[in-house]
């Protein structure tokens, strides 16, 4: 069986599958887009003209999160709550963090304070949810690492995004989501889930979008 992952280099939904790839030790190829002219090719596999894109041989999936749990199933399956109950409840807050993912990039590319605003506040409230979700740690789920810490690794690896000074993390009222990314950030999976120019390319998108963020960073 073969596995290639088609991959957008700043998209976060993209690092999700990669960080499952990395983290269960599965070979697979990766082909870069660019989603401003995606290629023919790949409008034709692709339904939602959206990645991650995963070939499995011949077949398409698509979605981050089918991807993940098919990445899990066939190495095992350790990645998800045995319980039926619990495993949904995961799947809720994987596609609660979806929705952060949203908020950030907004708020990442707003253009004025107004729609900047909006989006931090937004992201900070759910942030305060995550915050009485999580328990001691070291993961979501305690002390099992499961596919919700995947989901959730991007946004704290977007949020760092330049030092970390547009952060909307705050150790002081949320000091189990602080500790919980920061774990999450000092693994390798998750820091070899982008690419090398991630940073820049992440910083010059901002740029070209005419980002707000960017002035309150020079400020």
């Amino acid at each position: 069986m073969s596995l290639h992952l088609i991959s957008f280099k700043t998209c976060p939904f993209v690092q999700r599958a990669v960080i499952t790839l990395k983290h269960k030790n599965i070979d697979f190829d990766i082909t870069y887009i660019d989603l401003a002219e995606p290629p023919d090719w790949f409008l034709e596999m692709s339904p939602l003209g959206k990645v991650p894109v995963l070939k499995v041989d011949d077949e398409i999936l698509f979605e981050s999160a089918v991807i993940n749990e098919y990445l899990d199933e066939i190495t095992g399956g350790e990645l998800q709550p045995k319980d039926p109950l619990a495993r949904a409840k995961n799947r809720a807050w994987i596609e609660f963090a979806s929705n952060m993912l949203g908020n950030l990039y907004m708020m990442k590319m707003s253009k004025d304070e107004e729609h900047f605003d909006k989006y931090r506040e937004l992201l900070v409230s759910q942030l305060h949810r995550v915050e009485e979700r999580l328990g001691e740690g070291p993961w979501f789920n305690g002390a099992e690492f499961s596919l919700a810490d995947t989901a959730f690794a991007p946004l704290f690896r977007q949020n760092s995004v330049a030092g970390g000074k547009l952060s909307v993390l705050d150790a002081d009222t949320m000091p189990r989501v602080c500790a919980w990314a920061e774990r999450l950030l000092a693994l390798p999976e998750v820091r070899d889930s982008v690419v090398d120019e991630f940073e820049d390319l992440y910083l010059s998108a901002m740029q070209k979008n005419g980002s707000y963020s960017l002035a309150r960073l020079a400020a």
